[in-house]
């Protein structure tokens, strides 16, 4: 498959819903830059399994993310599901934390400005402290914790008010999956940079939380050492998670 530097060339396909950008780490990673470098607002989703399941789940949240700009596929399971579907020929997943690195990567190189969105402050002390160590070049110019709850109409109005002012190329957003999805969507628009919903990636990048070894993502079991590691907090979530999104696989090979 040859991909396109142009989102809009970039070919989708809808898996159980959701609409999915066919592409890799380089492509997606040039997109959001182009984006970046021009302050365009642009909404991205890294999807896992359990972002595709709760879509299915909730027609509103099915529909927040069918404005979003561009859903790439994070866990293996999405991307052996649209290789066995669509013959996508998808060598790699684009999972959040690796993308996250592209484009800091590429962001350094042109010197952008990066605004922080989510998690706890001492997480986004530790995620800006990695930046800035990893990416010198880059400016981080402002953070905003979490408050764990939907903003009211006049934080979400002061909230955009204030990335925008703060000439953010780039707006990295950990809320974990659905928030994050459901906070990019409604700003798409109306905050002028490209947003990424890259979850885990603060916890990760920050050292919080440990990620799960290579053989363990490349087989698809980065689920089970997560839950490892968080098992009141999962438990549940993969549980059903995983059973429904097996059915829905089942029920899709069965019935097309």
């Amino acid at each position: 498959m040859t991909f396109s530097n142009d989102i809009n060339m970039a070919a989708k396909v809808n898996l159980l819903g959701v609409d999915f950008t066919l592409t890799d780490y380089d492509q997606a990673s040039d997109i959001i830059i182009d984006y970046a470098v021009r302050r365009a607002s642009f909404a991205v989703s890294a999807l896992a399994v359990h972002g595709l399941v709760e879509s299915n789940r909730s027609v509103s949240l099915k529909e927040k993310i069918s404005k979003i700009s561009m859903v790439v596929p994070d866990g293996q399971p999405v991307k052996w599901a649209l290789n066995f579907f669509f013959k996508a020929n998808l060598k790699d997943r684009v999972y959040g934390p690796e993308l996250t690195v592209w484009v800091l990567r590429k962001a350094n190189t042109l010197g952008l400005k990066v605004y922080l969105y989510g998690s706890t402050s001492a997480t986004l002390e530790k995620f800006s402290a990695f930046i800035k160590h990893h990416f010198p070049a880059i400016t981080i110019v402002g953070t905003h914790v979490d408050r764990f709850r939907e903003a009211t109409p006049e934080e979400f109005i002061s909230d955009t008010e204030k990335i925008n002012a703060s000439g953010a190329n780039i707006v990295l957003v950990g809320r974990g999956c659905p928030r994050q999805e459901v906070w990019v969507s409604d700003h798409l628009n109306r905050v002028h940079a490209p947003m990424l919903a890259v979850g885990a990636a603060f916890d990760f990048h920050a050292g919080v939380l440990k990620q799960a070894p290579a053989w363990m993502q490349k087989n698809g079991l980065e689920w089970l050492y997560r839950l490892i590691q968080e098992p009141k907090r999962l438990w549940r979530r993969y549980l059903i998670t995983n059973s429904i999104f097996i059915y829905l696989i089942v029920r899709k090979m069965i019935l097309g």
